[in-house]
């Protein structure tokens, strides 16, 4: 008997203040990663799906995003830049 099948994982890259598209507010935003892997006796060794999106938590909506903005993102992260906005205009705080 085989036993496979797949387990998501889920990594927060990091935290952003941005303007939310839904709400309006500037809020921070958790940019995060999710990757789904094959496994195969309960022991993960391939990705096979990877995604990436952020979620406002002022009100809890999630966009997804491609992998080329979310490390756009992580940039602006890392550099300090904390302000951004992938769906709209950045807030000028």
């Amino acid at each position: 008997m085989i036993i496979f099948g797949t387990k998501g994982y889920l990594y927060q890259l990091a935290i952003l203040t941005l303007l939310c598209g839904q709400c309006g507010n500037p809020a921070a935003h958790t940019l995060s990663k999710r990757v789904t892997k094959f496994t195969l006796f309960f022991v993960p060794l391939f990705p096979v799906s990877t995604k990436y999106a952020t979620q406002c938590t002022f009100c809890g909506v999630q966009h997804k995003i491609t992998k080329e903005q979310a490390e756009q993102l992580q940039v602006q992260a890392a550099s300090g830049q904390t302000h951004g906005q992938p769906q709209q205009q950045p807030y000028q705080g």
